[in-house]
């Protein structure tokens, strides 16, 4: 992993985690299923194809739980660091695949490879709030599953909208990130490292 031998994009990972952490905190608007809706979605994203598939997944993932933790979130913690850590990584795969094949279409690739890695989220979060309840009733039978998936249910609206303005926030910074030299390297978009 070129990444890690990178010294000045090792500390751009570090800082991309504490951005992700700040942006999540920034703005927390509480759901009814016990969660919250915030834009760290868009530096989740921008984590994953900036940074590449594998230090973007660990960078967005660990950022977000953080933010999880200080916010007083911290059942949400581990689950967060795993669904927004494969968040990322699908926003880089799709995001390199694309780019392959619409060459000049970067923002178009930018919002498929969001729409794709954002699905994982919502997905992610309706399944861990079933195994959440179920966990917390202590109780594993039909009316807790019922519960849980009641209760998940409430959360995809939420989730959505959340994605949606990850989306939209990280379609219009890519382009401004991209004019940086370092960055567009790291995206291998006319430079010459391949870092994930």
């Amino acid at each position: 992993m070129k990444l890690l031998k990178d010294t000045k994009a090792l500390v751009v990972a570090a800082l991309m985690a504490a951005f992700t952490c700040v942006a999540t905190m920034s703005i927390q608007i509480p759901t009814p299923t016990l969660g919250y809706i915030h834009p760290g979605d868009c530096l989740v994203l921008l984590c994953g194809i900036i940074l590449g598939p594998v230090v973007g997944s660990l960078t967005a993932g660990i950022g977000s739980m953080f933010a999880d933790i200080l916010s007083g979130y911290v059942i949400y913690a581990i689950p967060t660091l795993v669904i927004k850590g494969v968040t990322a990584l699908i926003a880089a795969l799709v995001f390199r695949k694309l780019k392959q094949v619409w060459k000049t279409k970067q923002t178009f690739v930018f919002v498929a490879a969001g729409i794709l890695a954002e699905i994982n989220m919502v997905f992610g979060y309706f399944l861990n709030k079933i195994i959440q309840t179920m966990f917390l009733a202590g109780s594993y039978n039909g009316e807790t599953f019922a519960a849980g998936l009641a209760s998940a249910a409430g959360g995809i609206f939420s989730n959505c909208i959340q994605g949606t303005a990850g989306i939209i926030l990280g379609a219009l910074l890519l382009p401004i990130l991209s004019q940086v030299p370092d960055v567009r390297t790291w995206m291998n978009l006319g430079g010459r490292k391949n870092l994930a």
